[in-house]
C-alpha cells in the first residue's frame, strides 16, 4: 500500500469524503456489499471474485471491513484500476 504520511489535510480530507460516500450504512467502515458497490463504479470490468480478492487485500487487519486508514492507504495505490 501506499505511503499516506504526505498527504495534505486537504487531500485527506477528499477522500474522506469519498469514503463516506460509498459508507452507505455510515457505520465507519465500508462493509463487502458496500465495496462492491464501490468497484462497479470504479472499475465496471471487475468480477465478484477481482471484488473479493481486494477486499482482502485491503482489510489488512482481516477484521471483516475496511477503516478509514486501510481505504485511505488504498485509495492513494490506484491498484484498484482493472
Amino acid at each position: 500500500m501506499s505511503d499516506t504520511k504526505d498527504l495534505d489535510q486537504e487531500r485527506i480530507a477528499q477522500i474522506r469524503e469519498e469514503f463516506d460516500y460509498f459508507d452507505k450504512d455510515k457505520n465507519g467502515d465500508i462493509d463487502q456489499g458496500e465495496f462492491w458497490e464501490l468497484l462497479k463504479i470504479l472499475s465496471p470490468k471487475a468480477s465478484e471474485e477481482q471484488a473479493a480478492e481486494g477486499f482482502s487485500l485491503i482489510d489488512e487487519n482481516s477484521d471483516g471491513v475496511i477503516n478509514f486508514e486501510e481505504f485511505l492507504a488504498w485509495w492513494q495505490s490506484n491498484w484498484w484500476e482493472y
